[in-house]
């Protein structure tokens, strides 16, 4: 089983940068996509950011131009670089391991989250 364990959220002020980073708890023969979903108080939790097994990157329109994706395959940990914050930003960041390369890979695997605030 693998656990996959989110870092680097905390308080800041609109306008400033965090990045978080999710890093899996040991490498599998297994590749996934890896993306970031986010959940604020009293919504659903939504899509922020996916690198596809095949590198490509997507972004939710809403952190478009302000947050970057990158990878680490050697530290087993994806990144998400968050520029110009907002309130809006605020919420549970979860990274999340799906389409896995095989049909005998697991093929879902959540984080706990990290907390991200954003104060006017």
């Amino acid at each position: 089983q693998v656990q996959l364990v989110e870092s680097g959220g905390g308080s800041v002020q609109a306008g400033g940068s965090l990045r978080l980073s999710c890093t899996a708890s040991r490498r599998t023969y297994c590749r996934y996509a890896m993306s970031w979903y986010r959940q604020a108080p009293g919504k659903e939790r939504e899509f922020v950011s996916r690198i596809d097994r095949d590198g490509t990157t997507s972004y939710a329109d809403s952190v478009k131009g302000r947050f970057t994706r990158s990878q680490d395959n050697a530290k087993k940990t994806t990144f998400l670089q968050m520029n110009s914050l907002e309130p809006e930003d605020t919420g549970l960041y979860y990274c999340k391991a799906d389409s896995a390369s095989a049909s005998w890979c697991a093929p879902i695997y959540w984080g706990q989250g990290t907390q991200v605030t954003v104060s006017e």
